[in-house]
């Protein structure tokens, strides 16, 4: 369990927006002692899917929460030595809490299905925003 560092969560008007390689933007948490000191919403300025990961590193990121992603978007991350953890839905900072006290619910095998070309076309979220 991380106790200090950086998490970085994919960003959507105060939700985990659900699709890594799309993100506009992150919420990146500064964390001392478990406890978060401080945050900051960072566009992407138009970078997507596996070139997320070396932005995520360049952005000083000690690990990720996200909805879903795909299996490039994966392999980038883990090469990059981030860890992370999809499948999370509702409110950015309610998830972060969560993972800081060993009790965010994800799913590891979130991912975008139906083929990496045609991911694009009629994506069923299935985020509940309100």
């Amino acid at each position: 369990m991380m106790t200090n560092g950086k998490i970085a969560v994919t960003y959507d008007n105060g939700s985990v927006f659900q699709h890594f390689g799309r993100t506009e933007a992150f919420k990146f948490y500064t964390v001392e002692d478990k406890i978060v000191t401080g945050s900051e919403i960072i566009s992407t300025n138009g970078v997507g899917h596996e070139p997320l990961a070396q932005w995520l590193k360049d952005h000083g990121a000690d690990v990720l929460l996200c909805g879903n992603m795909g299996p490039g978007a994966r392999n980038a991350l883990q090469q990059a030595g981030i860890p992370f953890y999809c499948g999370v839905q509702g409110s950015c900072d309610e998830a972060v809490q969560a993972f800081l006290e060993d009790r965010l619910q994800y799913n590891p095998d979130a991912t975008c299905s139906g083929g990496h070309h045609q991911h694009h076309a009629g994506h069923g979220h299935t985020c509940n925003h309100q």
